[in-house]
């Protein structure tokens, strides 16, 4: 039976996670499958991938062809280097503890790069997180000193006004009383 291991799509559009299975060659692609072999979300940064990695060991080597991107989850999950290493296994290149020193050393290495790799994402994410909020701390404090500059220009243009009004004021109120004063000594002249 020629099977392949290929990823079998779900979730919705613009949010896509995929399974990955074993399925017959023929077989649609979100159609039945012999065997589920894990999760595959691409949605994360960086992607999750949950896999059972001895069933998936079994098909490789039972010979299912993977898909090219089942292929490159596969070799990063160290299916395809732990297929390798029994191959040298069975030819007698060395023993299966040799091989199992080998793997857990390739995988510790493959994990402090990965961990690397995930915290330069984390610390680009903080940088630019903190990039916007100065940015924005900068326009905030612009704005405000726009704001009491023009609080201050109401507030001086207000206190003229309230000036100017009031020298209209005191001149009228003085000439008022002036002229209050002048009308009574006016019919007493008569």
């Amino acid at each position: 039976m020629a099977t392949v291991i290929r990823l079998q799509r779900h979730g919705h559009r613009a949010y896509a996670f995929y399974s990955i299975v074993v399925t017959h060659r023929r077989a649609p692609r979100d159609g039945r499958f012999i065997e589920k072999l894990g999760t595959y979300n691409p949605n994360n940064d960086p992607a999750v991938v949950d896999l059972n990695f001895e069933r998936a060991l079994y098909w490789i080597e039972q010979g299912a062809q993977p898909s090219d991107t089942v292929r490159s989850i596969l070799s990063r999950e160290g299916v395809m280097m732990m297929k390798h290493l029994r191959g040298g296994v069975r030819k007698g290149a060395f023993s299966e503890e040799e091989a199992q020193k080998r793997f857990d050393d390739w995988m510790k290495a493959k994990k402090s790069t990965y961990e690397s790799e995930k915290e330069k994402v984390e610390a680009a994410k903080r940088d630019s997180a903190k990039k916007l909020l100065e940015a924005e701390r900068k326009i905030n404090e612009a704005r405000a000193k726009a704001i009491s500059e023009k609080e201050a220009e109401a507030k001086k243009a207000a206190e003229e006004a309230a000036a100017a009004q009031a020298a209209e004021e005191a001149p009228a109120a003085e000439e008022a009383p002036a002229e209050e004063a002048a009308a009574p000594e006016a019919p007493a002249a008569e």
